[in-house]
């Protein structure tokens, strides 16, 4: 009896910390430092250690990180059933505070004035991940070997010579080879780098009219897609793009734009806006572009395609994951791979720190969040209500 009233209550708070963090939660790959300090640091579901493993099994998988990762804490926290649960309840939020935007948008036009929040929005969770980085790098670089591995992995030059899941790769092979049999990762990291050099997918091949045979209808008017068109595209996207939310986007905005002509160009640019002000995973873009084609029907189904092969591989990855992290050949990959993540994502925030912190005002908000989260250890999200109401009172005079 007890045990079921510990397994409820567990599923129970799985429930509550995601519809929070789907609501509350903003700054696209910055939502990882969020979960970072409101889940690892704050609830200890799990150690930096393992988090850091979801870090890493999260950005070697296509589809959306952000909710990968919250797949990955669920399960943690509730088996299979958390593991599911958290992810919906991250994404619910985010899909009813869309489809009520575009609505808004729909009657009123765009809706310029809400941006000005972002002014003092943005620094604050962009303090909020590097403060989540620097906690992790610190439990996960242990010696100078991973601190090198770090510093490779965040070099514009290691991102662009390979891409994201190659670095990992690699590091992976590499840390074999520093921590376990040097000969057998050395082999390996050859193998990573002569078949990324040979094999460069290219995403054109990605869109709907590559795909044959699936036999979907037409849509309801002339021209515009249907349902089943809305699913597949969506779908594809969440089960074979890798990079997460922001080359997903990149992707989307090339075909339903300029290939396929679901979207005009001003049409996407005001649901980038929207998705700015809708909390969640940043894909939640997919609901605008469905409810603009096929309106509520095709955002659900938008936005349920996109979000269910994350849902998939997550639930197939996760008890490989443990049964191979015990393996002593993969405690030292791990341990090549936890640098590089720290890496990746401190080049994630250098590049988005111009757009964020543009000025002295910002920088000092910035600043004055970093001691706050340290110092003080606040809570992510009064700092980031206290930004958007610094970001009001600034822009708004």
């Amino acid at each position: 009896m007890a045990t079921f009233a510990n397994e409820r209550k567990s599923k129970l708070e799985v429930v509550r910390a995601f519809l929070k963090l789907g609501a509350m939660s903003y700054g696209g790959p910055a939502i990882m430092g969020i979960m970072q300090a409101e889940i690892q640091e704050r609830r200890a579901w799990v150690s930096r250690e393992r988090f850091v493993e979801g870090l890493a099994l999260v950005n070697m998988l296509p589809g959306a990180a952000a909710t990968q990762l919250a797949i990955y804490l669920g399960h943690a926290r509730a088996g299979w059933w958390g593991g599911v649960g958290a992810g919906i309840c991250f994404m619910l939020p985010a899909f009813v505070i869309m489809l009520a935007l575009t609505l808004l948008y729909g009657h009123f036009g765009a809706l310029p004035g809400a941006r000005r929040i972002f002014y003092g929005f943005n620094p604050v969770v962009v303090a909020i991940f590097a403060t989540a980085v620097y906690r992790l790098g610190r439990s996960t670089i242990k010696d100078g070997k991973q601190l090198a591995l770090a510093a490779v992995a965040a070099s514009p030059v290691g991102v662009t010579a390979f891409g994201i899941v190659p670095v990992l790769l690699l590091a992976g092979a590499i840390g074999v080879a520093l921590y376990d049999v040097r000969r057998r990762g050395l082999v390996a990291a050859l193998l990573v780098v002569l078949v990324t050099g040979l094999f460069r997918p290219s995403a054109e091949w990605l869109g709907i009219s590559s795909l044959p045979g699936i036999g979907c209808p037409g849509g309801l008017a002339p021209g515009a897609p249907s349902l089943c068109e809305v699913g597949l595209f969506f779908l594809t996207v969440g089960a074979f793009t890798f990079g997460g939310g922001l080359s997903m986007l990149a992707f989307v905005q090339d075909q339903v734009v300029n290939q396929m002509g679901w979207l005009t160009p001003q049409q996407f640019l005001d649901g980038l806006s929207l998705g700015q002000l809708t909390p969640g995973p940043i894909l939640m873009l997919a609901a605008f572009v469905g409810y603009q084609v096929a309106s509520f029907w095709g955002a659900a189904v938008a936005a349920g395609a996109i979000f269910l092969p994350s849902f998939v591989l997550m639930v197939g990855a996760l008890p490989i994951l443990e049964r191979m992290k015990h393996l002593a050949w993969m405690k030292a990959a791990l341990k090549g791979v936890g640098p590089a993540v720290i890496g990746l994502i401190a080049h994630v925030i250098f590049r988005m720190l111009p757009s964020a912190v543009p000025d002295l005002p910002s920088s000092l908000l910035a600043l004055a969040t970093v001691s706050a989260v340290l110092l003080w250890r606040l809570h992510p999200l009064p700092l980031m209500a206290g930004g958007a109401a610094v970001g009001l009172v600034l822009r708004g005079r």
